[in-house]
């Protein structure tokens, strides 16, 4: 058997912010290109030239307006808006590339198990078997709102719903058998209906029949992301991802959520070695440390507090500007908000002694890997070898640059010590990370 090799996805949004709400202002940032195909089209180019395993949307079923009650700081400062829908961005990439993986945030609570399956199983044929389903279950009431209802269901009874979405949409994607094209003109049988199959899914939740009017994709149907935080997150992840995205303070808590998560796939029947574990990191990089922390610096002056905070608003499901000393967050948050952002805040609480405002201005700043190419390899195999991950989901600072940065430094690095690959060897995305 080879060297273990680690995995990378991007994280990305169509909009001018990812993770650091910064990034979007420093001066080699691209902003007029947020609305025109090309944009999507270069960043494509760029991780397919780096060999990334592929990259995936984050996205919101409409616009934020937790802090103060309003979308003004979001409008304003340049906050995590979705400008587009990925799945119609997703087909640019897919054209404009070969090998990489494309990846869709697509919510089960909003959304029936037919339209999923065949939105996702159109892109899956279409790229040929390159496509993800990043599956959240929602986080926030104005999303609920947004599809006609009130507010969300409890969370546990979001995820027993989304269990059942993904054992319809897994029925209808196997509605076509392999093979299931004759395209025999002489005799006029285009297809066999022999290898097509009603679904005839029916849960507490979720009813669909099927079959399917899609074809089986080449890899059979799209890889299962997940983000899932929470003890039931986690129990959903180990039934059901074959890439799991994580965000953690640090080495520690990425070895507690690592082992648990391996340890959860055994009980239900899976190989840990079938979903890759990718903690999320940003970089800064320079010819020397000091030119990287300089950029760093620089890159981390231009955060504006009250974005910092309603990012970390939007993340809890919280209006943190009604936080008072005696107040507990869950009387703010109801049934909304991200496990993986509450943890990440008491983890930064417990680890510097400060309060949740403090921690919420704080948020991300700080936290990115810093150095040259040669120092962030170093760290990413330390953790990689460490036993804490299985690779790494980049979020970038600026836009474009620091992933073609990136690509041009750290991945010949990486390479260069047999611990990425040097070129694609699947057909389909599924294969490379399997690979």
């Amino acid at each position: 058997m080879g060297q273990r090799q680690m995995h990378l996805v991007a994280y990305l949004k169509t909009g001018p912010t990812a993770m650091h709400v910064g990034g979007w202002r420093h001066p080699e940032s691209t902003l007029d290109d947020i609305l025109h195909p090309s944009r999507y089209e270069h960043i494509a180019r760029v991780l397919e030239a780096g060999c990334f395993d592929g990259c995936f949307f984050a996205d919101l079923f409409g616009l934020y307006d937790i802090h103060g009650g309003s979308y003004d700081p979001y409008v304003r400062r340049g906050g995590q808006i979705s400008f587009l829908d990925p799945t119609v961005v997703l087909p640019i990439m897919a054209a404009a590339t070969k090998h990489l993986g494309l990846g869709a945030t697509l919510s089960t609570s909003f959304h029936t198990p037919y339209h999923l399956a065949r939105w996702l199983g159109s892109l899956d044929v279409l790229s040929g078997g390159r496509v993800a389903w990043n599956v959240v279950t929602s986080a926030t009431d104005l999303e609920a709102q947004n599809a006609g209802m009130d507010e969300l269901p409890p969370r546990e009874q979001r995820y027993d719903r989304a269990d059942e979405v993904l054992e319809a949409c897994f029925a209808l994607w196997n509605s076509w058998d392999e093979g299931a094209f004759v395209l025999d003109k002489a005799a006029g049988v285009f297809a066999d209906p022999a290898k097509v199959h009603y679904a005839n899914y029916e849960g507490r939740w979720i009813k669909t029949r099927g079959p399917l009017s899609i074809p089986r994709s080449p890899q059979g149907r799209p890889v299962i992301m997940q983000a899932g935080a929470s003890d039931r997150g986690r129990e959903f992840a180990a039934r059901w991802a074959e890439v799991v995205f994580t965000i953690q303070r640090g080495q520690d808590e990425m070895r507690e959520f690592y082992q648990d998560l391996k340890s959860r796939m055994e009980l239900v029947g899976r190989k840990p070695n079938e979903c890759a574990v990718l903690p999320a990191i940003s970089v800064v990089l320079g010819e020397t440390d000091s030119i990287a922390r300089e950029r760093a610096d620089y890159l981390n002056s231009l955060i504006d507090p009250e974005l910092s905070v309603a990012a970390s608003s939007s993340g809890l499901g919280a209006d943190l500007t009604k936080l008072k000393a005696d107040t507990k967050l869950a009387e703010l948050q109801g049934n909304q908000g991200m496990k993986g952002t509450e943890q990440v805040l008491q983890q930064t609480m417990q680890a510097d002694g400060i309060t949740l405002a403090q921690a919420a201005v704080k948020r991300n700043k700080g936290r990115e890997l810093v150095g040259t190419p040669a120092v962030i390899a170093d760290r990413l195999q330390e953790m990689f070898e460490g036993g804490v991950c299985d690779g790494f989901v980049l979020a970038p600072t600026m836009f474009p640059g620091m992933f073609e940065q990136f690509c041009r430094g750290v991945v010949p690095e990486l390479q260069r010590r047999g611990l990425f690959r040097k070129e694609y060897t699947g057909r389909t995305l599924r294969e490379n990370l399997q690979s």
